[in-house]
């Protein structure tokens, strides 16, 4: 059974903001245990554990379409399915 099939949900909260970088920690739940890092000028995005899976990828498009609706790279994201 895949990830989609068994629903999952995603959290994650700002650390740190600069004009090089947003940091998020992220996890399952509250288990903040992983973080992301996105280029505010590319919108590229990366884990510092170097593995890109599926929640790393669900909470990124989270957060992008909120910093683009808005203009600002908000302060939590839930991304649940």
């Amino acid at each position: 059974m895949g990830v989609s099939a068994m629903g999952m949900m995603v959290t994650a909260r700002r650390i740190e903001a600069t004009a090089d970088e947003i940091r998020y920690e992220f996890g399952f739940e509250d288990r903040f245990d992983r973080v992301l890092t996105i280029d505010p000028r590319t919108l590229e995005a990366g884990v510092d554990d170097g593995e890109f899976n599926s929640a790393a990828g669900a909470i990124t498009v989270k957060i992008v379409k909120a910093w683009r609706s808005s203009g600002e790279f908000p302060a939590t994201m839930m991304y649940a399915s």
